[in-house]
Parts: structure tokens; sequence; C-alpha cells
């Protein structure tokens, strides 16, 4: 018997090579070339049924319609997805082991399942284990339909079948396709199986969400070309320790990327937050030095969320670490408020917190950094109700924040009376019951912090 020829396949963008290398000679990322068996050369008839021949059109003659979006009955998963799922489209959702992504889909199926027809195939586990789990969830009587299996063409044809609304793959690294030798989970099996349900997909009309598995690194496994081939891709995201997830959309063609859906993890399945501002939020009897309020923006929603800042002396090789935020950022805004503000803390141990396990990456939240470390170096409080937002650039100036009104009205609304913001996020009307302190520089947010 012939020996099959083997080659290297990187794990990140695809890219083959006859021979292993420590560098992809696609991508540049290191140690990520994979041994993977060689495919045979497709035959010229394979995919030639389902390439479908469109004619050329002028852009401005194509009757352009809104996309429909049909509600998953969760309301928070539907705000992640841009208003609920569109016909034909794919979504990705991908998280750590454990986290509750199988969970909130068999969820959101048996809510579909009372209007649409539903299928759940499942690679990872038989169908005795998720009709289990469906009672542990107080599922009784679901009239979702269930496949166990892992071969791409056995479900293709139950697809054809059964012809459903709504398709869950839990999850795209169990597939594998009879037309590649490779195992599944492999580079070439990930990218067909997701290639095929796809189009599948986009012909008949059927949404096809896809449970994709994760890196050590908290990517995606397995080529990002994956990311590429869908519609709309969600990340769970949150510590297994904690009771809240969070859903967070990076991509999504039907709607608002960076959107976020907040649910907490009970008995009985995942339950949507309706303000999540209560769980970013620490309930201290009385302020506490080090602590600030910020209003950051994830998509369309504005949420409050607390900084905490602990400043300790470093002695002769100070630390700087950052849990939710951008560690490179703190030590640009740490020399920012030295030179600037004449705040040194050059040799002190600086640690930033996000309360509650969000990640924050938009530069509004500078402000609110500088004031939480200043109160933690000086022991000083900031008063009840205090906010801040806006951003810092390397001059000592404080930038205006995108959307300045809507953060201050959702502030306003949960109580908050006193804000530090820049002057072009200052409203031109005055919001009732708030005060707000307009801020050009960074010297001056320290000297209005000093006096409240």
């Amino acid at each position: 018997m012939a020996k099959e020829k083997s080659i290297y396949v990187c794990g990140e963008c695809g890219a083959s090579s006859p021979k292993w290398l420590g560098k992809c000679p696609g991508c540049g990322a290191w140690n990520t070339l994979v041994e993977a068996v060689a495919e045979a050369a497709p035959g010229k008839n394979r995919f030639q049924a389902l390439a479908r021949s469109q004619p050329v059109a002028t852009l401005s003659e194509i009757e352009a319609s809104e996309i429909a979006h049909q509600g998953t009955g969760i309301a928070e998963l539907d705000r992640a997805l841009g208003g609920g799922i569109v016909e034909g489209g794919v979504v990705l959702i991908g998280g750590d082991p454990g986290i509750g992504k199988s969970t909130l889909l068999l969820q959101a199926l048996d809510a579909l399942s009372r209007t649409v027809k539903t299928l759940y195939v499942t690679g990872e586990e038989s169908g005795a284990q998720v009709a289990l789990r469906s009672r542990r969830l107080g599922l009784e009587g679901s009239q979702v339909r269930v496949l166990a299996e892992i071969q791409l063409e056995r479900i293709l044809a139950a697809l054809e079948a059964e012809a459903p609304a709504v398709c869950v793959i839990d999850s795209i690294q169990t597939l594998y396709s009879e037309q590649l030798a490779s195992a599944p989970g492999s580079v070439a099996q990930v990218r067909e199986c997701a290639a095929q349900l796809t189009r599948t997909a986009k012909a008949s009309g059927t949404t096809v969400i896809l449970v994709g598995h994760v890196t050590k690194e908290g990517a995606l496994a397995g080529p990002r070309v994956l990311e590429h081939i869908v519609d709309t891709v969600l990340y769970f995201e949150g510590d297994t320790h904690s009771s809240f997830r969070l859903v967070r959309a990076v991509k999504n063609r039907f709607g608002a990327v960076n959107e976020i859906g907040v649910f907490a993890m009970t008995e009985r399945g995942l339950k949507g937050v309706a303000n999540p501002s209560a769980i970013f939020l620490s309930t201290h009897g009385e302020p506490v030095p080090g602590a600030c309020v910020l209003v950051t923006l994830e998509g369309t929603r504005p949420m409050l969320v607390e900084i905490q800042a602990l400043v300790d002396s470093g002695g002769p090789s100070p630390r700087r670490l950052s849990v939710g935020l951008d560690r490179d950022r703190l030590a640009m805004l740490l020399a920012v408020l030295h030179r600037h503000a004449g705040v040194a803390a050059f040799d002190q141990d600086v640690f930033v917190n996000a309360v509650g396990g969000v990640r924050i990456s938009e530069p509004a939240a500078d402000l609110a950094v500088l004031l939480a470390i200043q109160g933690s170096l000086r022991a000083r409080a900031l008063p009840r109700g205090f906010f801040a937002f806006g951003e810092i650039g390397l001059a000592g100036e404080v930038r205006p924040a995108p959307r300045g009104q809507e953060r201050l009205r959702e502030a306003a609304k949960l109580g908050f009376s006193v804000a530090v913001v820049p002057s072009a996020n200052v409203p031109k009307k005055p919001i009732e019951g708030l005060t707000i302190h307009a801020v050009e520089r960074v010297e001056q947010a320290i000297a209005v912090v000093r006096e409240l």
C-alpha cells in the first residue's frame, strides 16, 4: 500500500506547506503548523452543482429591502444578534467548555420550536444526554428535533428531509466529511464542513448556528477562515466560577457589532439580566478610595461599570497589572498623569480592575481610570453618585467620547448626580438632577475632584 502523503497546515489561516516550518508562510504565526493528510484533488464536477451563476446588475437598480429578524424568545440573545436570527444566516458561537453555550442554544431552540421547526444536531452527546439536560432546564414537552450524528453527508440529508427553520450544530469540530481523509477537528475538515453547511443554509433558507471550540488563548479553534465564512460571530465570555455570562458579537452582517447580552446562570438555565449595570457596580456602604464609576458603551447599550484601582509601595521593580483593561494603555496613562498633572506613581505598584469580569476596550475609560488611581494614591474617596468618562491624549488633553448624552442620561436615570466629562460632551440642555463639570485637560480634572 502506498504511503499517504503528508502536508503541514496552519491552524490560524489554513495555509499549507510541504514540510514543517516554525513560522507560517501565510500569516506569519509561530508554531501553528500541524501535520495532516494531503487530500486528493477534487473532481471537476464536485462543486459545479453548488455554484449558481448570478447576472451582473447595476447597484442602483438592485432592490434594497430590510433584513427580517426573528426573535429567539431570549431578549438578551436577540440583542447580541442584532434583533434576532435571519433566514439563511449562519451564526458561529464560541466559548470556554462548560460556560453555557449548549444550554443557551437549547433554551433558544425550545422557544423557537413553538412557532417554527427546529433541529438540534449533537456530535458530543447522545440524544439521551440532551434530553436529560432539557429536563434539568425545565423544558418539559419540548418539540425540538434531535439528531446525534457527526458525519456531514448524513446531517445534510437530515436537513433536506426535516427542512427545519433553525438548526444548531454542536459542535463544528466534531463533524467530518467522507470526501476528506483527515480526522474530525482538523483544519481541512472544519473548513470543508463549515463551507458545506453555509452553502446549504443559503440555498434552503435554514438558519444554521455552529458551536465552536476555543483555544487556551480564547480564540476560536480551527482556521480563521471559519470566521470569514459565517455571517455572525458571537463569543461567550465570563468566569465559570461566576454566575454571570456575557455574549458579545464581534462580527454581524445583519446588525451592529460589539453588542452584548448579559445572562445569569441559574438552576433552570441562563436568564437574561435586564439591568446589567447593577452587576458591574460594587455596593459600598460608604465611598471608598480608588473606586470610580465609568459609563461605557457596549454596542448601542450604555452601561455603568465600576473601575477599582489600588496603588501601593512597589520597591525597585513596581508592577503594573490590569484586569479587564489594556495593560499597555495603563502604563501610558500613568506617564500622562505624572507629566501633566504632577502625580507620580513610578515607584508604586498599580493594580486596576473592572468589576464584574467585563472587558473594556474603548478609550473613553481613560479618565475614570486616572481618577481611580489618583484617589487610591491620595487615599481620598470620590463623592457618592460620582462618575466620569473621556479619552486621554498624550498631550494631556481630555477628548470627547461618542454618544456622550446617552451616557449622561443613563447615569442620571440610575441616580448618579455628579459627573466629570470632556467639554465637548456637555449637553446644551441641563439634565435634571445631574451636576456636570466640564474639563479639557487632565490637570483640570484632578483639580475639580480635589474640590469636590
